[in-house]
């Protein structure tokens, strides 16, 4: 060959050359960081994985496509199919839908990036999986529930899960009672954190309630059940009231009682009310006696007037309260008015009995007749 047609030869062949863009390999891609969101799955959740890439090289890379493999860890959507060139010293995103198919653990799904010229790049993502819920606990209530008493609930929601999760909520579920708030809302809770929820219930049958529990886990919503059973019995700081140092005076056509009226409960007594109940007929002027509210350990008299037949040997003397909700209690004492009705006794007017001014009238004049009789004897 001619040395002028050697010359041409490499001529084109240089010029190729500079034409061509310049290309690298896997030597210049690198992942440089994969994130989760959430950042630690729950069996069945679905989540979202981005993958960044870098090239490092001082040249574009071209890039035929991306793609996401593997189990446990499965990939929702689609691969890239058609990427095109990275440029040098930039970096590229990929994301990815993936789902937790698989048990608890760590699974290691596998993402491929194609090279135009050939070759590829596989980089195993690290994927944790844990089904680990949220904890719930009522950590104040009363010792025991009354039909119709409010009572305090508060439910503690804790987070052992290694990463945090978003609204949460706590809504109470069941009928025989009536609630407020109808759900509180707590919001985020950080890993190890807790949260409190406070409600006002009141039951009017025995009965379970059941405190659910949502969370979301990223875009996942999971749920825990918490059941308070409620039963009725004996509150220990509830008002007790006690009717003492009673004393019966019959009166003009009936009777008055006097007494004292004590609290020995640990809550305040409030509109404490004293009558007398059947056989007896409450009468003027105590018909009913206003205590008002009555603290506890404190005392106060009381007197109720009142008519009973002559075959009652004994009458109740009731004390109606409320408590702070509002909630009516009753009490009775059996008081002994003895036998018989009571002696009646004559009104008096101005303080002085009409009977005996009559009588002292009568001696009045028995004993001026007495006189003049005498001094017409003489």
């Amino acid at each position: 060959m001619k040395p002028l047609h050697l010359f041409v030869i490499a001529l084109i062949c240089i010029a190729a050359a500079v034409a061509m863009p310049a290309s690298a390999g896997p030597a210049d891609i690198a992942v440089t960081s994969s994130t989760l969101d959430p950042s630690v799955l729950m069996k069945g959740d679905t989540g979202t994985l981005t993958v960044e890439v870098k090239n490092n090289g001082a040249d574009s890379v071209a890039v035929r496509s991306a793609r996401l493999y593997g189990s446990g860890v499965v990939a929702l959507s689609d691969s890239y199919p058609s990427v095109g060139d990275i440029g040098a010293g930039t970096t590229k995103t990929f994301t990815f839908t993936v789902r937790a198919d698989g048990g608890e653990g760590t699974f290691y799904p596998v993402f491929v990036i194609d090279f135009q010229d050939g070759g590829n790049l596989r980089y195993p993502v690290p994927v944790q999986v844990e089904d680990t819920p949220l904890t719930a606990s009522i950590v104040g209530k009363p010792d025991t529930f009354s039909e119709g008493r409010t009572a305090d609930i508060t439910v503690r929601v804790g987070n052992p899960r290694p990463n945090g999760v978003s609204g949460v909520q706590v809504i109470p579920r069941g009928a025989g009672f009536t609630v407020t708030p109808t759900g509180a809302f707590i919001g985020a809770l950080v890993a190890d954190g807790s949260g409190t929820a406070v409600f006002n219930l009141t039951p009017a049958d025995e009965t379970d309630v059941t405190f659910k529990v949502l969370w979301r886990n990223g875009i996942n919503t999971h749920s825990i059940d918490l059941t308070l059973p409620v039963t009725f019995g004996e509150d220990k700081r509830q008002a007790d009231l006690f009717v003492t140092n009673v004393e019966v005076t019959p009166e003009a056509g009936g009777y008055r009682i006097v007494g004292d009226v004590t609290n020995a409960g640990l809550e305040p007594a409030r509109s404490v009310l004293i009558t007398p109940g059947a056989p007896a007929i409450p009468t003027d002027p105590y018909r009913v006696y206003v205590v008002g509210t009555l603290d506890p350990d404190d005392a106060a008299p009381f007197e109720v007037t009142f008519k009973a037949d002559g075959n009652a040997t004994e009458i109740p003397v009731v004390v109606e309260y409320r408590d702070s909700d509002g909630n009516r209690y009753t009490m009775t004492t059996m008081v002994e008015v003895g036998g018989g009705a009571a002696t009646p006794t004559k009104e008096r007017d101005g303080g002085f009995p009409i009977a005996g001014v009559v009588i002292a009238v009568l001696i009045a004049i028995g004993v001026i007749g007495a006189i003049y009789y005498s001094w017409r004897r003489k």
